[in-house]
């Protein structure tokens, strides 16, 4: 991706969060260009990875295949004295789509926070990581049921579902954006994310212009 999209997109993201009045935390409001002065004060914003997240997931074609988020809070799994919990803020878009996928480690809420509605489809996954054709479990908003593998589940605002460990998932928006809500155990996205087509979940970026606000994984160390 082109480093003048991804600052026209949190651009647009900035601005759909303030008209529905979600404000996010200072952080978010550094600029790029004073990270490199700044001390290991900031060292949890570095090491868990908060902030600003735009991912086509390798496609190369954003607009149908990405996601934008925004990591707010973060523990370390590997760290009994750390957070014990996770944010998110997610932007999916219209007809965009986030590749199936699932987490080894972390299991969270995925809430519909405004806007348009959030298909999930699902599958469980069997041993060898494939897709079960076996019925699937969903929890959503504290009530269980069992849908047929493949099922694809739309959540209206206000509406959630748990992803449980080794639950494949993708998602997208229909009827308009989606803003999206993520509540969940800590995570890694670095390691903890297993593609179904495999792809790589951070991008690379064509400077074409300078950046506006570093994503959470370009800060650099603390001097």
């Amino acid at each position: 991706m082109k480093r003048s999209e991804i600052n026209q997109y949190i651009r647009e993201f900035r601005a759909t969060l303030d008209a529905m009045h979600f404000y996010l935390p200072p952080f978010c409001s550094i600029p790029a260009s004073e990270w490199k002065d700044l001390g290991h004060e900031y060292d949890e914003i570095r090491d868990r990875m908060l902030g600003w997240d735009i991912t086509d997931f390798g496609s190369g074609d954003f607009k149908n295949t990405g996601l934008q988020l925004v990591t707010i809070r973060n523990g370390n799994p590997e760290d009994p004295q750390s957070k014990t919990y996770a944010e998110k803020i997610m932007l999916v878009r219209e007809k965009q789509v986030t590749p199936l996928h699932f987490h080894w480690f972390k299991m969270g809420d995925i809430i519909n926070r405004g806007g348009g509605v959030l298909a999930v489809q699902v599958w469980l996954s069997g041993i060898n990581e494939e897709l079960s054709k076996n019925d699937v479990p969903v929890t959503m908003d504290g009530i269980t049921r069992t849908v047929p593998a493949g099922t694809i589940l739309k959540l209206k605002p206000g509406e959630s579902i748990t992803m449980q460990r080794y639950l494949y998932h993708s998602f997208w928006g229909e009827g308009g954006d989606v803003i999206v809500g993520e509540v969940s155990m800590p995570n890694n996205d670095a390691t903890d994310n297993r593609f179904y087509d495999p792809r790589p979940r951070f991008i690379r970026i064509q400077e074409d212009e300078e950046p506006e606000y570093l994503l959470c994984n370009e800060y650099p160390a603390a001097k």
